[in-house]
């Protein structure tokens, strides 16, 4: 889905400015631990899936309904991993648009479904160990997170 209604009445206001965003990411992992990684259309770079947090959305509705809209497949959230924000989290894209993301990031588990990318926001996925990630090219932000989600998983693991 391309930007929200919601996001594209603000960037009809303040162009291509810095805007501050809620967002959430999904860490969803199999039974043999491996993460579920997309490639983001628009960068080309792999990283969790999720996206921003609609007005009156709770974080963990949006997270479910990100993974559906971008994946086709149902999620269920075990957790929150935590809160990240900072300047790795701020990006240009190319349109020009400046973001600086605050992402909860949760642990999820998958429920049902194949994953399927949009071919718009998503152009693929993977099923990666920490290891095969550590090798992607990847969002800046994936690094400082991706370790203490497997930490996480690791120890939440049901």
């Amino acid at each position: 889905m391309p930007m929200s209604p919601f996001l594209a009445r603000l960037r009809e206001k303040v162009g291509s400015e810095l805007l501050m965003l809620p967002s959430v990411a999904g860490y969803v992992f199999d039974d043999a631990g491996r993460l579920l990684v997309a490639r983001h259309g628009d960068v080309g770079l792999w990283a969790a899936p999720g996206g921003g947090i609609d007005p009156d959305e709770r974080p963990q509705d949006a997270v479910v309904r990100e993974l559906q809209e971008e994946l086709g497949i149902e999620i269920e959230v075990r957790g929150l991993i935590g809160v990240y924000g900072g300047p790795e989290f701020r990006t240009q894209y190319p349109n020009g648009h400046q973001c600086g993301y605050v992402i909860a990031v949760y642990g999820c588990a998958l429920v049902s479904g194949v994953p399927e990318p949009d071919g718009d926001e998503i152009t693929g996925y993977r099923w990666v160990t920490e290891k095969e990630l550590g090798e992607l090219r990847t969002t800046v932000w994936t690094p400082l997170v991706a370790p203490e989600a497997f930490t996480w998983w690791r120890e939440h693991a049901c």
